[in-house]
């Protein structure tokens, strides 16, 4: 079988959506959705989520799955990817994974260590103080320190990494064990990602992410925060707490006037796909993706085939 998956994605508001639907009208895809965010119902306009008119052209997976107060995470979804990808690939059909969170598409391609599963407010205060020592001391001594504490892991990382030292570091202080007895606990799926990327000019991105920004407030965004709030659901909850929603439940909530949550949702979006730019240029290869170029889908569709031009 055909390890081959094709890969859309880019920061936000870049056009991805848009693109991979009109990959439909020439191959006979599904399309599997790498959002953190769109696999919960209600959260629909905030997520920029596909309307149901584009979801009843092209069966769409991970979207809509799961209540505002249920869990899901990078592990998750490349579980349930790997056997969606399979599936669609018994029937023929051509898998396209489209999105912008990069750590499920990591999780997908690469696996998982075992820091990626430990609590983040546990993880970041001692990245932090590591990347401190870092930079006061030098590699060096987080090397003699790992050397100390884990022998194993020390050996594997004798080109004295600082990430990877680091990473074996934090995962000892925060959970008191080895970091070597993890080795082997990765899982990539086995499938091969072909990325193309949309990755607008930095001026053209800001400006669709101000405009959609509006346009979200303007078009009901208030009302489906509030019904969400009023289906009982907490204001905390993980699914809540991202770019858009925490700050409509700030207004909601009189923290602040409409006009300073419209603007902190444009400078905090831009943010993100700031984050999402930085993770797109440590892939280790992709395809810059032209949506105008007239021949693109024929290239796409015949690089993921095996066939040669």
């Amino acid at each position: 079988m055909n390890q081959n998956v094709i890969v859309i994605t880019g920061p936000t508001a870049s056009g991805k959506t848009a693109f991979t639907l009109s990959l439909a009208e020439h191959a006979d895809i599904e399309i599997i959705s790498a959002d953190s965010r769109q696999v919960f119902r209600h959260l629909n306009i905030g997520t920029a989520k596909p309307l149901q008119s584009e979801l009843d052209k092209v069966t769409h997976h991970l979207i809509d799955i799961l209540n505002p107060d249920e869990e899901f995470n990078a592990g998750m979804f490349a579980d349930k990817s790997v056997s969606i990808i399979h599936d669609i690939k018994k029937r023929g059909k051509v898998p396209v994974v489209t999105g912008g969170t990069g750590f499920y598409i990591k999780a997908l391609f690469e696996g998982l260590s075992a820091v990626d599963e430990l609590d983040k407010s546990i993880i970041y205060p001692i990245r932090e103080k590591l990347n401190k020592q870092l930079e006061d001391e030098g590699k060096e001594s987080l090397y003699q320190i790992l050397g100390e504490k884990d022998e194993k892991a020390a050996a594997r990382y004798s080109d004295m990494n600082p990430r990877r030292i680091i990473r074996a570091l934090e995962y000892i202080e925060a959970t008191g064990k080895k970091f070597s007895d993890t080795f082997g606990m990765e899982f990539p799926s086995g499938y091969l990602p072909q990325y193309y990327v949309i990755n607008p000019s930095r001026d053209e991105l800001y400006k669709t992410i101000n405009k959609r920004t509006e346009s979200m407030f303007d078009n009901g965004f208030i009302r489906e925060v509030a019904a969400i709030l009023e289906m009982g659901y907490d204001s905390n909850l993980n699914s809540l707490n991202t770019v858009g929603y925490k700050e409509c439940i700030a207004f909601i909530f009189g923290d602040y006037p409409i006009d300073k949550a419209i603007e902190l949702t444009k400078q905090n979006t831009r943010k993100y796909a700031k984050r999402q730019i930085t993770w797109l240029n440590q892939l280790p290869s992709y395809t810059p993706l032209n949506p105008h170029d007239p021949v693109i889908f024929g290239k796409i569709l015949d690089r993921y085939s095996g066939v040669k031009k």
